[in-house]
């Protein structure tokens, strides 16, 4: 890639169920180390691999459905059964949950340098960056479309970052694929529309308006049901309800909810 040029196309070989597969990839790259090649804002550099390379190699896979994300700290999920076939991705720590990893992202401030050195292919960001590392690795999950996004983390640890990752998951930005976290024991489900949760009778769920007002709110399923109001979120109105059977559904004219089980799994279905 020496002779590589802003807005390159590449057309690499893609294997899957179907054997090798022609597949481009348009993306701009300048050189930021000598034999290396980083993104194009210069925030980072491709390690052991290019970066171009690997997009190209896993952004066109038309099976995938799934992008795991996986953000660390403690209290972290481990043990957990990741979906069939999903591509998974480290946000900076989330690298030492002991998952195998398709890619990591971040500034690696908080990883050690065996664990560094394992991972194939990584995207470097300074420490004075304008995002956290889950935002990052959000956004490179984004560019593989995925159908579904599920992010693995933690309840605890710093509390403006929890914050901060409760508001990026219901940001506008995932709108388009199925978003869910199983931070700790907690899960978590960003509904859009309407989605259907699996858990058990007396499960505690809560339901929290995000990025403004949730109109139209209606909940099927649960103890105390909502008939078309409104969750503001300023109001604690949506917080401790309980699935009255194994099933509920919760739907939304307009606006984003986040619906908040304690002690839930996402492996249970949603």
């Amino acid at each position: 890639m020496a002779g590589a040029t802003a807005a390159d196309t590449a057309v690499v070989a893609i294997e899957g169920d179907e054997g090798l597969t022609p597949a481009i990839c348009q993306a701009t790259f300048v050189e930021a180390v000598p034999g290396r090649w980083g993104r194009s804002d210069g925030t980072g550099s491709a390690h052991k691999g290019s970066v171009l390379e690997l997009t190209a190699r896993i952004g066109n896979l038309r099976a995938m459905k799934t992008v795991v994300v996986l953000s660390g700290g403690p209290d972290s999920p481990v043990g957990f059964a990741l979906p069939d076939g999903a591509m998974v991705i480290a946000a900076d720590a989330g690298a030492e949950l002991g998952f195998a990893l398709d890619f990591a992202v971040g500034d690696f401030d908080s990883i050690s340098a065996e664990t560094l050195a394992a991972i194939e292919h990584v995207e470097r960001h300074r420490p004075d960056k304008d995002a956290t590392d889950l935002e990052l690795a959000l956004a490179a999950a984004l560019r593989l479309e995925p159908e579904r996004i599920l992010v693995l983390g933690s309840p605890g640890g710093r509390l403006d970052h929890l914050l901060g990752s409760l508001l990026l998951l219901a940001a506008d930005a995932y709108a388009g694929a199925v978003v869910d976290a199983q931070l700790g024991a907690a899960a978590v489900h960003v509904v859009r529309g309407a989605r259907t949760l699996q858990g058990e009778p007396g499960e505690l769920v809560s339901l929290f308006a995000m990025h403004g007002p949730a109109h139209g709110v209606v909940t099927e399923g649960l103890v105390y049901p909502l008939r078309g109001e409104t969750l503001d979120p300023s109001s604690s109105r949506g917080t401790s309800n309980a699935f009255s059977t194994g099933e509920a559904r919760v739907s939304v004219e307009s606006g984003v909810v986040l619906a908040v089980r304690p002690n839930g799994s996402v492996t249970a279905g949603s």
